[in-house]
């Protein structure tokens, strides 16, 4: 929320030199008037901690939440209730600025410090409600965060059918900075709708649409495929208000049956799983904020961080066979400790001699060991390297066809032409005789 600022000059001409003076009655008193930018004097029942050295200071509720202990409106609550004490003196309203100087106690415990700005990248299944609390008792987006996360909040939200990248953040003041639409923030759509549209449709939202009173910005939409009654179309939007993606389409008459969010901002959903949560490093997060934002959200990368995610355990490595060898960064495992370089590479020697001490050691043969096939090249096909094989007609006596009987006149006498053919088939597949070459059809004997 943006605050007007007020000039300290009066109004009218020559800045109110010239203006009449009032009478004293008329002020009820012959004191002189208070400057106009004197501000008015707190209340004594309402402690309100001064600025000290500079220091804007913040709101009680606002404090109490980005030290994780609740959220503003609870903060509050717990403020009426009488469970927070301000410099030894209970609170009875939040309307308190606190400092860095101020002493502030929660149920007589102090305000835990304050922990680094940090950003997660959470994939939002379907079925899920983007709150702390439904009343229907419908599952929410909190139930399904992993347990090692710190109290987080969600930027902006998403409806309980739609899925994918939605961002979550331990500042209050960036959760605020990143939902704003003067962020200019691109929020891209991959949307599944029943019925027919064209580019040409899509493109009249390039200048805004009223509906129902309310005016909507510029969306970038473009048609990717249709798929039997239903369409594909990417949106793109800076705004981002309730439905907003439901109610344009459904002007256009369109009805939509699947909503992802691919990307907020420089953020992408890209290969996250499903229900996965993934956190930003911290450089990153700074760069892609930049120092106006930064500065806006009242970003903090110079805190520690008190809640780290729980590491699995590394399993033990089993060493090969060959030994061990040295790792990319020219370290080894010898005996469960990690060693440096120098002393890894002593190791790797003392091995080596040890192995060229054992030469009757039997080891096993290598792959490219032993004599080598000759290969011939395709292009000296008939020119010999290694020793012809004995084809299978010559190494084995070919098995003589038993006699073939035919029917004549006499009845059923032996064939006299079998053992003819027979011999005609030998000199065939044995080729053609060094001195000349078999007879061709047609030629004259």
């Amino acid at each position: 929320m943006t605050t007007k600022k007020f000039s300290s000059k009066r109004s009218g001409p020559q800045d109110g030199r010239n203006r009449p003076k009032r009478a004293a009655e008329k002020r009820g008193s012959g004191k002189p008037a208070k400057p106009a930018n004197r501000k008015p004097a707190a209340k004594v029942d309402t402690p309100t901690a001064s600025p000290v050295d500079g220091d804007r200071g913040d709101r009680i509720a606002k404090v109490m939440a980005r030290a994780g202990l609740c959220s503003r409106r609870e903060a509050e609550t717990w403020i009426t209730n009488g469970r927070v004490e301000l410099n030894g003196k209970v609170l009875t309203t939040p309307a308190v600025t606190v400092t860095g100087n101020d002493k502030v106690l929660v149920d007589g415990e102090p305000l835990p410090l304050r922990e680094r700005t940090r950003l997660w990248l959470y994939h939002k299944p379907r079925g899920l409600v983007t709150t702390n609390k439904d009343p229907e008792g419908r599952p929410t987006v909190f139930d399904r965060l992993p347990d090692d996360l710190p109290r987080v909040l969600t930027v902006g939200r998403l409806d309980i059918n739609t899925e994918g990248l939605l961002l979550l953040t331990n500042d209050g003041g960036l959760a605020r900075v990143l939902e704003l639409p003067s962020t200019g923030w691109l929020r891209r759509y991959r949307v599944r709708a029943f019925g027919k549209i064209t580019q040409a449709d899509l493109d009249t939202l390039q200048d805004g649409v009223a509906i129902d009173g309310v005016l909507y910005g510029a969306i970038e939409a473009t048609l990717d495929k249709e798929q039997g009654g239903n369409v594909w179309m990417t949106v793109g939007l800076r705004e981002g208000k309730n439905r907003e993606v439901k109610r344009v389409l459904e002007h256009l008459g369109m009805s939509v049956n699947r909503l992802i969010r691919l990307s907020y901002g420089p953020f992408q959903l890209m290969d996250l799983a499903d229900g996965d949560v993934r956190e930003i490093r911290g450089r990153v997060l700074r760069d892609q904020l930049g120092e106006t934002l930064a500065e806006e959200a009242g970003a903090d990368f110079d805190a520690p961080i008190f809640h780290m995610p729980k590491q699995e355990p590394e399993k033990k490595r089993t060493g090969s066979k060959s030994g061990g060898r040295d790792s990319g960064a020219g370290r080894v495992q010898s005996q469960g400790k990690w060693l440096t370089a120098k002393e890894g590479k002593s190791v790797t020697d003392r091995k080596k001699a040890s192995k060229s001490d054992k030469p009757d050691q039997k080891q096993g043969k290598r792959k490219n060991e032993g004599p080598r096939r000759e290969k011939v090249s395709p292009r000296s096909r008939f020119r010999m390297t290694s020793e012809p094989k004995l084809r299978r007609d010559q190494t084995e006596e070919r098995r003589e066809p038993p006699k073939r009987r035919i029917w004549g006149d006499d009845g059923l006498v032996d064939d006299k032409q079998q053992e003819r053919r027979s011999n005609e088939d030998k000199g065939n597949r044995r080729g053609p005789s060094r001195g000349g070459r078999p007879p061709r059809r047609g030629d004259r004997s």
